[in-house]
């Protein structure tokens, strides 16, 4: 189970979508030249986190829980957060200052297994073809109702790291994790188990990984 770090968050979730149209063409094309000329779409999040954005396999697999949360924390609000960490929390405080907003969704089953494996599996792919980095891949084996695999993404923007993913899968449960910013991959590690972000215990994100 996974608790916030900070009691205040809890009162102040949202989350925002953006709707985008495109624009109808002037005029009608030839439908077979349109159709071998017109480019691949390019991806919008390259070399950015999205939070609003999350696989759509993601939402294949709420259909199939008991139980879901999902919530968005901005900016104003992680400086709120901030503002409550006590000074032993000095470099978890830093962290925070270079945060433009985190985005959890949280799925549960009632059974150990019942989430579709595909599904999951779609959604470790869909990272992989929007060109995020995988940087971790960790199996904790804690037995039949405690195991779980966790992956890490980082996006990168060159040599820049602007964000990361988290995907905790364990039998019952699916966490999913988005954080923004100018971020280093220790960054990611100061902010596991605090804002909905999973805690994984694999200390290997270390910054000689994304170059």
């Amino acid at each position: 189970m996974i608790w916030l770090a900070i009691p205040v968050l809890s009162v102040a979730m949202s989350c925002t979508v953006a709707l985008a149209q495109a624009p109808e063409p002037s005029a009608a094309p030839d439908p077979g030249s349109a159709l071998s000329a017109a480019p691949a779409p390019a991806s919008p999040d390259i070399g950015q986190a999205i939070l609003e954005w999350t696989p759509p396999a993601l939402a294949e697999l709420s259909g199939q829980a008991v139980a879901k949360e999902s919530f968005t924390l901005d900016r104003t609000m992680l400086a709120a957060a901030a503002g409550l960490l006590p000074d032993s929390d000095a470099d978890l405080r830093q962290t925070v200052a270079k945060l433009d907003g985190v985005s959890v969704h949280v799925l549960r089953f009632a059974a150990s297994g019942q989430a579709d494996p595909a599904q999951i599996n779609a959604i470790r792919e869909a990272y992989h073809l929007r060109g995020w980095k995988h940087v971790l891949s960790s199996t904790n084996l804690g037995g039949a109702t405690h195991s779980d695999i966790t992956d890490v993404w980082l996006v990168l923007d060159g040599a820049n790291v602007r964000g990361g993913v988290v995907l905790v899968e364990s039998p019952k449960s699916l966490t999913l994790a988005t954080v923004a910013g100018n971020l280093s991959p220790v960054d990611l590690l100061h902010l596991r188990g605090h804002f909905g972000i999973p805690r994984f215990e694999d200390d290997q994100l270390r910054p000689a990984q994304v170059h």
